[in-house]
């Protein structure tokens, strides 16, 4: 795609002097020195208008990147063919970057990386041209028609990455997005969809291991911060690729082809995003896994949307007990009750040393590191719980346990419980 006022007819024609010396540049461009790309990355993420970008190191790595394949695109085009219009460039970097932008609520005012690279380009080629010859003449012709190119394929470049971007804002909210959230729904419904269709739609094998992870927010976060997230999931498992479906303007729902990560590196991997929650089911294989994997995160996402506070993040595994247990509102009610007795009406803190001494494996001096507590305050504390409890702990621990996890995510985290 091309927007430039200019056609083919009008270009202007190099004289074969001219060519030689664009040739004998563009070769030199095109094995550029590392003074030279530390200059291009610096222009491109120095402006107050792409803070935005550098801030995010996924989208400034994508940037270094076209830098570097644009530079190379031109340079190569002017190789072969030396002071003609260079096509665009529309290679991978610049559809991952089209893609990533619009993903992260960002708009075209964020492609003025590429006008503040054209600066630094141009001041090098300057010299390149000034290195290659001292005639007046040659100069002149050389200058004008570079200008020329470098402005135009800049123009070019900047008006179909637009046009990505515009098809990809399309594809977030109609079309492609809206079947394939379609057809995961029947397969997550068990229909009789054909399994090759599905991975046709959906651009995503079912054979092997999924994890499936509900990213979600409140509606006015907006889709760059969901994506954001999902990005920073997707490298805290070490997946190279993912499966998106937008479920809603605040969800999204991946799958993403490796074992689940543990829990607490989610948590630090999202934590840039406070407002944003995770939800992971356990890892399984091929569809049916595909489908248990994302109903567990749904669990998951239920009991972490209710909870009152703190918590980012919820794995399957962390909250499999108290799902079963909440089924029945009014059992675990009782089953808390009758297990706790005055405990479950203790301060805060109180509860929170019995959690932990139970999830350091019943070791007080491991429970008071955790704590950042001496050891005798923790026994002292324990032995006040067992004056509350209508059995004593060390006769009771798996229920104790089990009905202060209930109560965690009934009334939010005791104090030395997780965060």
């Amino acid at each position: 795609m091309v927007l430039s006022a200019l056609d083919a007819g009008s270009w202007p024609v190099l004289s074969r002097r001219g060519r030689e010396l664009f040739r004998r540049g563009a070769e030199i461009v095109h094995d550029p020195r590392a003074q030279w790309i530390d200059e291009l990355h610096a222009a491109a993420l120095g402006g107050s208008r792409v803070r935005a970008i550098a801030e995010d190191p996924v989208l400034a790595e994508e940037t270094r990147r076209t830098n570097v394949a644009n530079l190379l695109h031109w340079a190569s085009a002017n190789v072969r063919r030396p002071g003609q219009r260079v096509p665009p460039a529309l290679g991978p970097e610049e559809v991952a970057m089209a893609r990533d932008l619009v993903r992260r609520g960002l708009d075209v005012q964020a492609l003025d990386s590429y006008r503040t690279t054209q600066g630094v380009a141009w001041r090098r080629w300057m010299e390149i041209c000034f290195e290659l010859t001292s005639d007046p003449t040659e100069l002149h012709e050389l200058l004008d028609v570079s200008s020329l190119s470098i402005t135009t394929f800049l123009d070019d470049t900047v008006a179909a990455v637009s046009a990505l971007m515009d098809a990809e804002r399309l594809e977030l909210t109609s079309g492609t997005h809206a079947e394939r959230r379609a057809t995961v729904a029947l397969l997550l419904e068990g229909a009789p969809v054909s399994r090759a269709r599905a991975e046709s739609q959906l651009g995503y094998r079912f054979a092997g291991r999924h994890t499936a992870v509900i990213v979600w927010s409140s509606p006015d976060t907006g889709t760059g911060e969901l994506e954001a997230v999902a990005e920073a999931v997707m490298r805290a498992a070490g997946a190279d690729r993912r499966l998106t479906v937008v479920a809603s303007a605040a969800a999204l729902w991946l799958w993403l082809p490796v074992a689940a990560p543990p829990s607490d590196r989610l948590a630090a991997a999202v934590s840039r995003h406070p407002e944003v929650r995770v939800a992971v089911g356990r890892s399984g294989d091929d569809l049916d896994g595909f489908r248990r994997s994302h109903l567990e995160a749904t669990v998951a996402q239920q009991l972490l949307a209710n909870r009152p506070a703190g918590r980012q993040v919820a794995a399957y595994p962390d909250v499999q007990l108290v799902a079963l247990l909440s089924q029945d509102p009014g059992r675990a009610e009782e089953f808390v009750a009758d297990t706790l007795g005055a405990l479950a009406h203790a301060e805060p803190e109180l509860r929170g040393v019995v959690l932990t001494y139970v999830r350091e494996q019943c070791n007080a001096s491991r429970a008071a590191a955790a704590l950042y507590s001496h050891r005798n305050t923790v026994l002292r504390r324990l032995a006040r719980a067992d004056e509350l409890l209508p059995r004593p702990l060390a006769e009771d621990v798996v229920h104790v346990a089990t009905a202060l996890e209930l109560l965690e995510w009934r009334t939010g985290p005791v104090v030395g419980g997780r965060p």
